[in-house]
């Protein structure tokens, strides 16, 4: 007989995903509460919740503090609250600059980290190596065995496909090749995504202050390809979801005199305001005169010149470090307002536009850009990403416990 509907299995599957996924939005709720919003009964959501919490899964963390004095009649509120120690997972982030590898919890909190500064012309096997190596080192230093461990999340920058073997099919990626050899050293369950997409969910579920009303937040990545990430009920859009580096080709500056070596164009981010793009322009005004800073400081050889030396140059009034680092940022901001019209984000999360030192600073010089160019109303949507440099491997934790964990309504990988 043909069968419809839904298994048991499956409903029970997705009722603990929606606990879950109320417990992530809102932290500690009561049942009560969560019955409510899911419209079961009280008893149904009590046996959901009792059996996660035999499970280890969910925790009681005790009774609801009223803000009034008098508490209402009846049965007391009892919170409840995921367990972030019920398992820990390894993430591992491969972006053009830095192999990130990590131990955290279910909440991102760090609890371990190695990290590997690379360039282009590092090898295929020292990136994994070094992968490897790591993945060891942290079950070892951390007496953990793989039952502790909920599974490796891989969040793969996409200029690094083609270094590591990632075919890219119809705008998707292939990333068998690269589970093929991590499966060779580790069966513990393995997650692959787009870096970006996984710092984006970073910013989203491991933020320490909960906001149930933040649910549409878009991601930019600033690098030598710009990403960006839009969601919607803090999930990615579909239509976004491996294609961050879009942006790369939008327009905005129409009249620049640069033709991009790419696609023929002008005025396009790549060409503009990337990285790659600062230094072809400063390249060109570089000269004792109008970079005496940078001059001196790179011993007046442009080959010398690093992203410090002009940071440091802006500070220091280089005027034509200046003029262009001002002409760029004024650039960021037309685009972000573009993003923001064209998506209609409650956030725009910035990432990597701020250096290690000035980031406040940094972050204001493109805020009042922004306040110029689309008003107080954009200006007040953009804020910086929560994601550390040393702690890039969390976009893989992030898209790990995403997949295996509230996917799954904390079911085991094999259930």
């Amino acid at each position: 007989m043909e069968q419809h509907g839904i298994s048991k299995l499956d409903l029970k599957r997705r009722n603990r995903m929606q606990v879950l996924k109320i417990l992530k939005q809102r932290g500690p709720t009561s049942r009560i509460d969560i019955a409510g919003t899911l419209e079961l009964t009280r008893a149904a959501v009590t046996i959901i919740t009792n059996e996660m919490i035999e499970q280890g899964i969910i925790q009681e963390i005790g009774e609801y503090k009223h803000i009034t004095e008098k508490a209402p009649r009846g049965r007391k509120k009892i919170l409840i609250d995921i367990n972030h120690h019920y398992k820990f997972v390894i993430g591992v982030t491969l972006e053009e600059d830095i192999v990130s590898v990590g131990l955290s919890t279910l909440a991102g909190a760090v609890l371990d980290k190695r990290n590997l500064s690379i360039d282009h012309t590092i090898e295929y096997n020292a990136i994994f190596d070094f992968v490897r190596k790591s993945i060891k080192e942290v079950l070892a230093d951390n007496c953990l065995d793989k039952n502790s461990i909920l599974g490796i999340g891989f969040g793969v920058f996409p200029t690094m496909y083609e270094k590591l073997g990632v075919e890219v099919k119809d705008g998707i990626p292939d990333y068998s090749k690269v589970r093929n050899l991590i499966r060779g050293y580790t069966d513990l369950p393995l997650v692959f995504d787009n870096s970006v997409k996984g710092t984006a969910m970073a910013n989203i579920d491991f933020l320490k202050t909960k906001d149930p009303n933040r649910q549409n937040i878009a991601f930019l990545q600033y690098g030598n390809n710009m990403n960006f990430v839009v969601t919607n009920l803090n999930e990615p859009i579909v239509s976004y979801d491996n294609r961050t580096g879009f942006v790369d080709k939008m327009i905005i500056n129409p009249y620049s005199e640069r033709v991009c070596e790419k696609c023929g164009r002008r005025g396009c981010v790549e060409n503009e305001i990337t990285p790659s793009a600062t230094f072809a322009k400063l390249s060109e005004v570089y000269s004792p005169d109008r970079t005496p800073y940078l001059y001196e400081a790179s011993k007046g050889s442009f080959k010398n010149v690093k992203m410090d030396m002009v940071q440091t140059a802006y500070d220091k009034d280089d005027p034509a470090v200046k003029e262009v680092i001002d002409s760029e940022i004024k650039l960021t901001a037309v685009l972000i307002n573009n993003l923001y019209f064209s998506t209609n984000p409650q956030k725009i999360v910035l990432h990597h536009f701020t250096n290690h030192t000035n980031s406040e600073v940094d972050f204001n010089r493109i805020r009042n850009a922004l306040n110029e160019i689309g008003g107080p109303l954009v200006a007040g949507k953009i804020e910086t990403s929560i994601i550390e440099d040393k702690h890039r491997f969390l976009s893989g934790c992030a898209l790990a416990i995403r997949e295996l964990f509230f996917n799954r309504g904390g079911f085991d990988a094999n259930s």
